[in-house]
């Protein structure tokens, strides 16, 4: 199939871009295949009505050159990549599955010029057929690739086409093209985002289904990032744009599809070589079938056409296709579900995987606190009231968590505000003093814990960070904040438990903190107090007791992403972690644990069968072909039926996942 790859080639340097590679080929082979049956189908009315019929339509004496003459065009012109990519392996010594159809073709087009000369008969007429049929085939599985990349196209057609902007206090349209970095696009709802931005203006929720496979729009307000092409809801935007082109995530996305299509897994690696070895053998046995019927009949004319029937249903074409054609379905289908397979070789060692090692913080969990528990001497709105009023004058995360939870319309005014390193936060409201923070600044303002001591150690013993709120010397209340698990964590590690992988979480949290979390999402060992240069040699001793998969979403886990036998890394989480990952879960859930395990299985199973079915045609055939009782052409036709079965059964991949 490298001639093939070669058309691709030279096509993708001279294609417009808005036509994909694939419908090019498509077309391509289509011409081919059409020009090839309008000469192919004279040539079988002319040779079925002499040999069946026995009529005559064309005068004895020009017979065969007619026959010649139709078939010509046929073989050295629409089969001429076929004719050359094929015999190129008689002096490269790297025989390809086109190999043993150019040789079965030419030999027996040069039957119909020896039989000039009364040595054999005429089979030139059937190297044209055979070269019908096997264009046919390369047309079929040049549609199944192409419907196997569909889901890239789609994602390339995904993109807004132009974009409004603000350019010298004027609104504009201008194309994508015309785009600038910082350059501020105006989204109206129901618009697509033409590209990747921050939102500097206006607030409203965004449709990022298509990246995500999340269905609830994401709320969007002034510095959170977009990204482009999902869909604006209820609000108007305004958006800076930060990143445009090759460096967008659909850019990015579509991308590592297309690597993880190119590549080649250990399975197809293994099926090369045995090509390789293949396809010389069955020149052997086809030379061997030759001398063989050559030396018991005395018959030149039976030799040939058995030994070129030897040739064209050994051609291994359903081989070459086995691997590939179920990788392009699997990764396209994981790119619609949110799991991008970055290398091809995870889908075959994600099978063997038995320990599935989880970072803690932006993994399993949600990598942001979020209030836990709350504890009152006085109305739990109220406290909450206060304190948020003082925290939302603070950048501290836990501020955040008690500010969105409080949901105040309307803060407080808070007076003499002060920021309390590693303690908390003091000021006025009112003509009270309020102090929110840690039990070292109650101490130093020598306010009594007494009674919120209990309570104080039962959050800690959650794992919550503590945050107690006073005034006039006297404790409020006390307010737990901790990382909230990702909703989908549990029922992710539930279904892995229940697989039978072993499950473990490490993090550099402390072990109380790690326990908790543990416990809460039904992880059974945790690896706590780990340095971030320490992740990746824990990851190498568990690998002496089996395979491990890594996942996880930080800088830091980089070098735990690559030390593991599969490293999956969230889509939320920082672009190192990203390019370290073999899978990318785009969504950042870990329910996309759970689809890489099952898409990698049915694609890898869909693999396996593909080359039984390819390995099984050969090994039925090819004695059936030696003992005679093929004609060439119908060995073409079970052939190519084998190509087409392998290509169908890649393609049911999409019901089994």
């Amino acid at each position: 199939m490298k001639h093939s790859m070669h058309n691709q080639e030279q096509e993708m340097d001279t294609h417009h871009h808005d036509e994909p590679v694939e419908d090019l080929e498509i077309k391509s082979w289509f011409r081919k295949v059409i020009l090839a049956w309008l000469f192919t189908i004279p040539i079988a009315v002319i040779m079925l009505s002499e040999r069946i019929f026995g009529v005559m339509l064309i005068p004895e004496e020009y017979f065969v050159i007619s026959l010649l003459f139709l078939a010509f065009p046929v073989v050295f012109v629409f089969g001429f990549d076929i004719i050359k990519g094929g015999l190129k392996g008689f002096y490269t010594f790297y025989f390809n599955m086109d190999s043993l159809i150019a040789l079965g073709t030419v030999i027996a087009y040069l039957t119909g010029v020896f039989s000039f000369f009364g040595i054999i008969d005429d089979y030139s007429g059937v190297s044209a057929m055979i070269m019908s049929f096997f264009l046919t085939g390369k047309y079929v599985e040049a549609i199944a690739r192409g419907r196997a990349s569909q889901e890239i196209k789609k994602l390339m057609e995904l993109g807004a086409k132009n974009a409004r902007i603000l350019r010298n206090n004027k609104e504009m349209e201008v194309s994508i093209s015309e785009l600038k970095i910082e350059d501020i696009m105006i989204v109206k709802p129901g618009e697509k985002i033409p590209t990747d931005g921050i939102v500097v203006k206006g607030f409203s929720s965004v449709n990022e289904s298509m990246i995500t496979g999340e269905s609830l729009p994401v709320e969007k307000k002034i510095k959170d990032n977009v990204i482009g092409a999902t869909i604006n809801q209820d609000g108007i935007l305004y958006i800076k744009v930060t990143k445009l082109g090759k460096d967008t995530f659909l850019s990015h996305i579509i991308n590592l599809v297309e690597d993880a299509q190119g590549t080649k897994i250990p399975i197809q690696k293994l099926a090369d070589k045995i090509t390789n070895i293949f396809v010389p053998s069955i020149l052997v046995i086809s030379l061997l079938t030759f001398s063989g019927w050559f030396y018991f009949t005395q018959d030149l004319s039976r030799a040939i056409a058995v030994s070129v029937a030897v040739l064209v249903i050994a051609c291994p074409c359903a081989l070459g296709l086995a691997t590939p054609t179920a990788l392009m379905v699997g990764s396209g289908i994981g790119a619609k579900k949110g799991v991008l397979i970055r290398k091809g070789e995870a889908i075959q060692t994600m099978k063997e995987i038995k320990i599935i090692v989880f970072d803690k913080t932006g993994t399993i969990t949600k990598g942001m606190p979020v209030v836990k528990a709350i504890y009152s001497d006085v109305k739990e709105n109220y406290l909450l009231e206060i304190a948020a009023s003082l925290e939302r004058l603070s950048e501290h995360s836990i501020a955040k968590a008690i500010v969105d939870k409080a949901k105040l319309r309307r803060f407080r005014e808070v007076k003499n505000f002060k920021v309390l390193r590693g303690k908390g936060l003091e000021g006025d409201i009112g003509k009270n003093k309020f102090f929110v923070g840690n039990a070292k600044l109650m101490k130093e303002n020598k306010i009594k814990l007494e009674d919120f001591e209990k309570t104080i150690e039962k959050y800690e013993s959650f794992g919550y960070s503590t945050v107690i709120v006073s005034s006039d010397k006297k404790v409020m209340g006390v307010i737990g904040v901790a990382d909230a698990v990702k909703e989908d964590s549990v029922s992710a590690i539930v279904f892995l438990n229940r697989e039978g992988y072993r499950t473990i979480m490490i993090t550099g949290d402390n072990e109380r903190t790690a326990r908790t979390i543990a416990n809460e999402v039904g992880i059974k060992e945790v690896i706590a107090n780990v340095l971030p240069e320490d992740k990746a040699r824990k990851i190498e001793e568990l690998q002496k007791t089996g395979m491990v998969a890594f996942v996880g979403d930080g800088i830091n886990d980089a070098p735990a992403l690559k030390q593991s036998n599969v490293g999956i890394a969230m889509g939320t989480g920082t672009d190192i972690a990203i390019e370290s990952g073999d899978i990318v879960l785009v969504k950042g859930s870990l329910t996309g644990v759970v689809d890489a395990i099952k898409l990698s299985k049915a694609t890898f199973r869909k693999i396996e069968q593909n080359l039984f079915w390819a390995f099984a045609y050969n090994v039925i055939a090819i004695p059936v072909a030696i003992a005679g009782l093929l004609h060439p052409v119908v060995a073409e036709i079970a052939m190519a039926l084998s190509s087409i079965t392998v290509v169908t059964n890649a393609n049911l991949l999409r019901r089994a996942v």
